[in-house]
């Protein structure tokens, strides 16, 4: 399983904060003793270590979850017994609990990935948001009555899984683990966390807060460590009954193997490469602002990331020359200087755009606008611009693969049937964006478009907690956020009884 997507250096330094595993409610050590270092994006430095966790370590949070929902078989465990009430004012208080540290997540989440201190903020806040949509909606989870045959009484119920296991990426880590863990506690299940080696910070300190809210022990586990040792041994552990896992699609492959082996259900969010269609009619002062900030945040490393941009032949010069004057204006600084976008999250990602955007040019890609990295910004910090480059042919590999850093590639279409045939012709499926004031070519396209979300003028909907979220195709499949999440964790059981 390959690791995702930098493994940060083992280290013994002293002079850093340590932190533990969070198993039982309490925090401790990994079996074997090593850690890892936590890099600070911003410098490079080392400024915390975590346990470096492993196949052991994943078997004793399973064996604490299972604990937690079954009694480990023998009879039903604390949070199996608890009601949908229980479980619900649990996530409330932990919501308010968040609400109350959001400057301090934010924060530690902005140091953590190299994100801006107010999208760490935003992040702890819609974190909140998760729990409350899931306090809300933990006991209106119901079943149905089916019409059948004279003499049966026929109903359905959800039933939660049992423990289920979530592979958490270092791009927006609170955001991921409210939608998931968020889902998955409130439908019953007893969860065991593996967050990106490459930031988990924030997780760990959420873990000691639903402690702090009475979660019982084995409710909440989470593992830090390596994706090829703790990753691959939750995803392949016989005791974890559903998997959710977002990430590569390559990592994805893997996980969804080894969960296989012992006939495990899993939910994959694989990353896109996510079309944004702007026609002739198009309110460009509106749509220029939602198409920049769609590729800089998060400095691009969003699998959502509006990183394809296809502009109707007759605006193109108009839309290149307006989108080149606010390139050139974007500054890229450290996460606490709150700045249009911080660094990349490694070392290793930082290479990856930079052999991306040296491919693009040699092969005649133009580079029409690229933004500034602060001249105080920390050398050993993992910065780069925002670019902007065009005309890129459809089916280059800039159009193809998701990059995962600040980078727009623009393209022109003449009418809607290229348009159209330009947006589906990737692998990716996760979301479109399409700018027109036409109603009739909105809602053709909207269903032409091959993507898990449509966006018809406007972009993400400000996150939208409530809005189902997941792709098709190479964007993988399954669905997260919104109340479709809840079906996701949980399993339909048929009851037919017989009384004539």
């Amino acid at each position: 399983m390959a690791s995702e997507p930098n493994a940060v250096a083992e280290t013994s330094t002293a002079s850093t904060t340590a932190y533990g595993l969070f198993i039982d409610n309490r925090f401790r050590d990994a079996i074997t003793g090593r850690t890892l270092g936590v890099v600070d994006p911003s410098d490079g430095s080392i400024f915390a270590t975590i346990p470096r966790g492993d196949t052991d370590d994943i078997a004793v949070a399973v064996a604490s979850a299972r604990q937690a929902f079954d009694g480990a078989g023998t009879a039903d465990g604390v949070w199996g017994r608890s009601t949908a009430l229980e479980r619900s004012r649990l996530l409330r208080k932990l919501a308010d609990v968040v609400l109350a540290h959001v400057p301090e997540l934010g924060a530690l989440e902005a140091r953590d990935t190299g994100k801006p201190l107010r999208q760490g903020i935003a992040d702890a806040t819609a974190l909140a948001r998760y729990f409350e949509f899931y306090a809300g909606a933990a006991d209106k989870l119901h079943g149905q009555t089916l019409p059948y045959q004279q003499g049966y009484t026929v109903m359905t119920i959800r039933e939660p899984h049992g423990v289920t296991g979530h592979i958490i990426p270092w791009n927006y880590p609170m955001q991921i683990f409210g939608r998931s863990v968020g889902a998955a506690l409130a439908a019953g299940n007893a969860c065991v966390v593996k967050p990106a080696e490459d930031a988990c910070l924030s997780l760990l300190r959420i873990g000691e807060m639903a402690a702090s809210c009475g979660f019982p022990p084995g409710a909440l586990s989470i593992v830090t460590g390596l994706g090829t040792e703790a990753g691959a041994a939750l995803a392949s552990h016989p005791g974890i009954d559903h998997i959710s896992f977002t990430g590569s699609p390559q990592t994805g492959e893997h996980v969804a193997s080894m969960a296989a082996r012992h006939h495990c259900p899993v939910t994959l969010e694989l990353g896109g490469k996510s079309p944004q269609l702007v026609f002739d009619d198009a309110d460009l002062d509106n749509a220029l602002p939602v198409l920049v900030n769609a590729i800089i945040q998060n400095a691009g490393q969003t699998c959502s990331a509006g990183s394809r941009l296809l502009v109707q032949r007759a605006i193109a010069p108009m839309i290149q020359e307006r989108l080149s004057e606010i390139f050139a204006g974007l500054r890229a600084a450290p996460a606490m200087q709150d700045a249009d976008l911080g660094p990349l999250i490694s070392r290793r990602q930082q290479q990856r755009v930079w052999d991306c955007l040296s491919e693009a040019q040699s092969t005649g890609v133009r580079v029409l606008a690229q933004g500034q990295i602060d001249p105080l910004a920390p050398a050993g910090g993992f910065y780069q611009v925002p670019v902007l480059l065009g005309e890129v042919p459809n089916g280059h590999r800039i159009e193809q693969e998701e990059i995962f850093g600040p980078v727009l590639a623009l393209d022109i279409f003449d009418d809607e049937s290229q348009a159209q045939r330009k947006a589906n012709a990737t692998p990716y499926g996760l979301v479109a964006g399409i700018w027109t004031r036409d109603g009739a070519r909105q809602l053709r396209l909207a269903r032409r478009l091959r993507a898990g979300q449509v966006f018809i003028n406007n972009y993400g909907a400000g996150g939208g907690v409530e809005l189902p979220f997941g792709g098709v195709g190479r964007s993988g499949y399954g669905r997260e956020k919104g109340f479709e999440a809840l079906y996701g964790f949980t399993a339909l059981k048929t009851i037919a009884i017989r009384h004539d």
